[in-house]
Order: structure tokens, then sequence, then C-alpha cells
């Protein structure tokens, strides 16, 4: 996969960002933003048809979220977001934010789910949300969770493969194939080792406490979105 070159007009927004990602501690961006983008607010209710996908949008991390999540994979109570969703154009390249491997990947293709997914393996020199410098102490090991990718994006991984930062190693889905959303890529960390291809993308009021430890903000790799 190449990236390829984007030619944008993004005309400026009160609500966007820019010039650009800046991913801290030299990560390198996991997907190309532009220069600008709209952050949505998803605490008042879920329209599909008001998402941009260029300029891109963002969805916030610890958000809760109204209406979004109907499908029986939730349950009706699980809707507030432990990731980062950033929506662009399906067969948009995502890229390695840091030297790492591939843990293991799947297609979780219930509806309303990550369809293609890929969990990556990074050893990184701070314990990220932590009081550890990020130039002190051995590395850590931190886990990242991509999902809503395209089925052909399983194809050209493998489990253990590694990856060099910058890599570009999937592309965002389209809806046939990601769990039927908007295309769009979502990103997400973890402390913890994950048992199987899978992340809990959004967690239970009961569970945020532990979820917020487990799973810190995307941000710390992503740079501000918002």
């Amino acid at each position: 996969m190449n990236i390829p070159e984007k030619n944008r007009s993004v005309e400026e927004r009160d609500d966007s960002r820019g010039p650009g990602l800046r991913p801290p501690h030299g990560f390198h961006p996991v997907i190309d933003m532009g220069d600008t983008w709209q952050v949505l607010d998803l605490t008042k209710g879920y329209d599909p048809e008001a998402i941009s996908l260029d300029p891109p949008s963002v969805g916030r991390y610890n958000e809760k979220r109204s209406r979004m999540y109907t499908t029986g994979l939730f349950k009706g109570v699980r809707n507030i977001h432990m990731g980062i969703d950033i929506w662009v154009p399906a067969g948009t390249p995502v890229c390695a934010f840091a030297e790492g491997r591939v843990l293991f990947f799947r297609d979780n293709d219930q509806p309303g789910d990550y369809g293609p997914t890929i969990v990556t393996e990074h050893f990184v020199p701070m314990d990220l949300g932590s009081s550890r410098s990020p130039s002190g102490g051995p590395s850590v090991p931190l886990y990242a969770l991509f999902g809503h990718l395209s089925r052909a994006s399983l194809k050209h991984v493998s489990e253990g493969m590694p990856l060099e930062k910058g890599q570009p190693f999937a592309e965002v889905g389209n809806a046939a194939e990601n769990g039927g959303w908007v295309p769009h890529l979502h990103f997400q960390l973890s402390r913890v080792r994950p048992a199987v291809p899978d992340m809990p993308g959004v967690v239970a009021p009961e569970d945020l406490t532990e979820a917020l430890r487990t799973y810190p903000d995307p941000q710390q790799v992503l740079g501000p979105m918002y």
C-alpha cells in the first residue's frame, strides 16, 4: 500500500483545528488529516448525513453518545466512547505511529462491530497518562486497535509482522465491510494486552472508571485534536 497524494480544498471552520496533526514524542500520524477537520458532538445524537469525510470529522474520547449504538452488540447500555474516531474516505491509508509489530487481526463482522480489525504492539519509553518521564525508565508495552478497516487490509498483514514507524499497513473500509458505518478509523489504545483482536470501543457508565485506566486518551499518541 502506498499513501496517495491528496489535493485538498479545505474551508476554514470554527469547529476545526489545524494546521495538521502534531503527534507528541516523535510518533508518526496514523492517518493523513490534512490541515483542518470538524470535531463532532455526538452527545446530542448521531446523524450519518451530517458527517464530513473531506475535510475529515473527529469523534471524541470519553464521550457519552446518544442514539448511536443501537444493535444488540451494545445491549442498550454501552455508549461511552473509549477511542477516537476519524471519518475519512474509504481507502485512506493507515500508518504505524511507532515501530512495533502486528499482534493479531480478524474480521469482527457482527452488525455495528469493528469489521476488519488489526491490533498492534509497541514498546514506548513512557507510561501514557502517568507521571513517568517520557525519557526515563524502561520501555513499556502499548497496544493499539485499528477498527473499521477494509477486508483487503487483513490480506496484507500477518501475526508478528514487524512495523516501521510511518509504515502504511492498512486502509479505511467502506460501509459494506466495516460493520455498517460511515467510513472511519476507530483508534484505541490499551495498557493491557488484549486476549483477542478486540477492545470494548464503548463501555457502560458503571465500567468507566476501570476503562479510563486501561484505555488512555488516544491523543497522547495522535496529538491534540480538539
